[in-house]
């Protein structure tokens, strides 16, 4: 496509030349108005004056015959003013006025006439236009008295040049304007459509160019750079859990591999049964990485948002504490539960429950120094409108630089892998919240960690 058609095919440019028109209708209505208005009030002063002129010389003929408006006929007809006058017998002949003789009467019963009119201006003749009042005096004269309407005439053309003039400017500039607020709009979006086929080359570091003006544009480019922030950052993460996910399942799979061949090159019975228990323990943890996997994924998706119900969370944390107390105390430790009542959520119960579960998983882990017995508290409260569930613990915490990461998926910090785990519990509270548009918040217990599930309050039914 040409450059010029390339421009005029814009929606720009048809959004300015639909204004265009639009105002050009406007302005010419308005000068229309305001040159109608005009001359027909001209026309209607110049009426008025005839009129008046006419009147008053009947009523002089009617006080003083026809020697009384004879007079003044004369006397006005003298004067410089653009007055036309005669004063005509009844058979036709001039008895006085500035003109030679009578114009062509008017037909019916109409007294207006026009009529041209010889005007000398210096050396030259011009032909103007008259416009006068006809009327038979008593006795048979004839009285006619008007006025040189050509400067009105000539002001009138000049209005009307002007109307056109004042439109033929409009379109010009309204076409240009259009031309060039198009040619930098479509400069704009052209940057835009190459920077998309860079990025959809393969560039995702590419973004959308900003002029800086913060119009319309811009808040699109900025709202498309956003986007691409947040697809780049998914994709980044998406081969940064691949790149996991083949790590994490490759030492299992190696030791499985291991583990079988050196039970067949024994030919051992006991070493075959052993071989296969360590089996069963490898798919265990895989399929318990797998499971956390998808559930964390289905917590992202919303698969779950349309069965979500009114959950007690009192209920819900006393359930939870009842099933691991016997651990805490297996470690030697405590576990010491405590809720406010009436503490209602909507959600998923069993999602809410795995969430607590993986936060007291941790705590049993991880919530004691060494020597020490992990001693853990959980609680549920209702702060500013939002349920609270909090687990507490008196270990060596999470460093406050660390805690935007650990929710990602397979992040395990230096200190937990000597533990079992795979890095993915946390990834799934944050899941479970993200489903129940709430929040994790990771803060320091002094010592230790404190995990808090901020969740919006619903009051029951």
């Amino acid at each position: 496509m040409t450059g010029p058609l390339k421009l005029l095919r814009t929606s720009t440019f048809r959004l300015a030349a639909l204004y265009l028109i639009l105002f050009a209708v406007s302005v010419a209505a308005l000068l229309g108005y305001v040159y109608w208005n005009t001359a027909v009030l001209l026309q209607e002063q110049t009426d008025y004056t005839i009129q008046a002129e006419v009147q008053a010389l009947s009523d002089q003929y009617q006080l003083r015959g026809i020697n009384g408006i004879l007079d003044t006929v004369r006397r006005r007809s003298t004067d410089d003013t653009g007055a036309v006058y005669l004063l005509a017998a009844p058979a036709g002949q001039r008895i006085a006025g500035n003109l030679d003789d009578l114009p062509v009467m008017p037909k019916g019963d109409a007294n207006w006439i026009e009529f041209p009119l010889g005007v000398q201006n210096g050396a030259t003749r011009e032909n103007h236009v008259a416009r006068a009042f006809f009327t038979d005096l008593p006795g048979g004269f004839k009285l006619i008295v008007g006025r040189d309407v050509e400067p009105l005439r000539q002001f009138a053309t000049i209005i009307r040049r002007t109307i056109y003039y004042a439109l033929a400017i409009a379109l010009v500039l309204g076409l240009g304007g259009g031309l060039l607020m198009s040619r930098n709009f479509l400069r704009r979006v052209d940057a835009i459509t190459e920077a998309s086929r860079t990025i959809m080359a393969g560039n995702m570091s590419g973004r959308m160019p900003v002029a800086g003006s913060n119009d319309e544009l811009d808040r699109l480019a900025l709202a498309l750079n956003e986007m691409l922030d947040q697809i780049e950052s998914l994709m980044g993460a998406m081969k940064e859990v691949s790149s996991n996910v083949a790590h994490d399942l490759k030492t299992p799979l190696t030791r499985i591999k291991a583990r079988v061949e050196a039970a067949l090159r024994s030919g051992s019975e006991t070493e075959y049964r052993a071989a296969l228990e360590n089996t069963v323990d490898e798919s265990d943890r895989l399929l318990d990485t797998f499971n956390a996997l998808l559930s964390i994924a289905r917590a992202e998706a919303g698969q779950a948002r349309g069965g979500l119900s009114a959950v007690d969370v009192s209920e819900l944390i006393a359930d939870v504490a009842e099933l691991y107390e016997p651990m805490a105390e297996e470690e030697g430790g405590t576990l010491v539960a405590s809720a406010a009542p009436g503490l209602h959520v909507l959600g998923d119960r069993q999602l809410l429950a795995q969430a607590l579960t993986n936060l007291l998983d941790n705590a049993l882990k991880y919530g004691a120094r060494d020597g020490e017995t992990p001693q853990i508290t959980v609680s549920g409260a209702l702060e500013d409108d939002k349920v609270v569930i909090t687990v507490a613990d008196h270990g060596p915490g999470i460093p406050a630089e660390d805690r935007g990461r650990v929710t990602d998926r397979f992040v395990r910090l230096d200190e937990s892998r000597t533990k079992p785990g795979n890095g993915l519990g946390l990834s799934l509270v944050w899941g479970v919240m993200k489903l129940h548009k709430g929040a994790l918040v990771l803060e320091d217990n002094a010592p230790g960690l404190k995990a808090s599930l901020v969740l919006p309050i619903r009051t029951p039914a």
